[in-house]
């Protein structure tokens, strides 16, 4: 059973109004949350990404899960209720939809009247006057938020559960003194095409010789379903990670007792994707998640039916937990893995060059 204080991390984030550009109560929770930890470093980069560090002598190259701290919502762009939408939901969601906007502490309802979907842009009306910046996302019952039948139902997993789960696993790594290499990288505004990570590759946040395991929710499908455990990424719609390091991922999984999945989950692009095109080493693992982006019955309404329905979304506790799990299991076991793939080979080809004869190599 997931414990009390990652239950607790895991709710309060993901109820959190976020979007890219505008991660700033993320933010405050995050730095509020190391500050109350001796030993635990907590930095901003120019571009506003986090980094986490604890004290101690390193022995092993850095080694940082990573995760987006942006949802897709809406912001005021101006007082006369001209909103923008910052992330990538279908069209057919936007019709005639209920609003929450957060307006120093309150939350004001509003309607969203008009709305160009391929400019992002659109009208709300509200009753109470929303000043410029307003942060805003799809209105949700309380009845349809919470746990229900094992699974968290809340506004913005993606990428809070992802934030929420890389708290957990340091506040598990951070008293070993054997695992001061272990840290965080918490992104911004990835929702709109990995501008935090880009920024964090361009700033020379990362130090060269870092491991980066990015930590995404991702859309389930029946080839990897919520509820069968965490799943080493391989790859995603636009290219595949570093192989090495999946490889040490996958054998650190191979050898819990939980279940855990291994598959290329090419439904959207992950941020590791950014990282290995900046020459860091980099894979992902990531939590099946339902309604993805907000939208609800996404199966139908991709094959052209269903009711388009705004809806939260909603990840496995017991995903969860395993998820915390595998990658305290990473931290402690990924530089005792034995030697990298290409060494393997080497090995291997040591073994069977004799079954090969020898040729003279071919004229000049």
């Amino acid at each position: 059973m997931l414990a009390d204080a990652d239950l607790d991390w895991l709710t309060t984030l993901t109820a959190l109004p976020t979007i890219a550009g505008r991660e700033e109560r993320v933010i405050e929770f995050v730095e509020a949350w190391a500050g109350r930890r001796p030993g635990v470093d907590c930095t901003a980069d120019e571009y506003g990404n986090l980094v986490l560090t604890v004290d101690g002598e390193r022995t092993a190259p850095p080694l940082w899960f990573t995760a987006h701290m942006d949802h897709p919502g809406f912001i005021v762009a101006a007082d006369d209720g001209s909103v923008e939408f910052r992330g990538g939901v279908g069209d057919r969601y936007f019709a005639d939809a209920g609003l929450h906007f957060f307006v120093e502490g309150d939350v004001v309802d509003a309607d969203l009247i008009a709305f160009d979907h391929p400019a992002g842009t659109g009208t709300v009306s509200s009753a109470v006057a929303l000043p410029a910046g307003t942060v805003g996302r799809w209105a949700f019952p309380d009845a349809d938020l919470g746990v229900r039948d094992g699974m968290l139902h809340a506004p913005g997993m993606d990428d809070l559960a992802g934030v929420a789960a890389a708290l957990s696993t340091l506040e598990r790594t951070r008293k070993d003194p054997g695992l001061a290499h272990v840290g965080l990288l918490l992104t911004r505004a990835e929702e709109v095409g990995f501008a935090g990570a880009i920024g964090a590759c361009k700033a020379g946040t990362i130090p060269d010789d870092a491991r980066l395991i990015v930590l995404e929710t991702s859309r389930a499908f029946p080839s990897w379903p919520i509820g069968a455990g965490p799943v080493v990424r391989v790859g995603d719609r636009i290219s595949v990670f570093d192989p090495d390091l999946t490889a040490a991922i996958s054998g650190v999984a191979d050898s819990l007792e939980r279940p855990t999945q291994r598959k290329l989950m090419d439904g959207g692009a992950c941020e590791a994707t950014a990282f290995c095109l900046y020459g860091y080493t980099a894979s992902s693992i990531c939590l099946p998640l339902g309604n993805y982006h907000n939208q609800g019955n996404l199966d139908e309404v991709d094959g052209g039916g269903g009711d388009a329905v705004p809806a939260p979304e909603f990840i496995s506790l017991d995903d969860h937990e395993g998820l915390i799990e595998l990658l305290v299991e990473v931290a402690r076991g990924l530089d005792a893995d034995g030697p990298d793939l290409r060494s393997r080979l080497e090995q291997r080809f040591e073994g069977l060059v004799g079954l090969l004869g020898h040729r003279a190599p071919p004229e000049s």
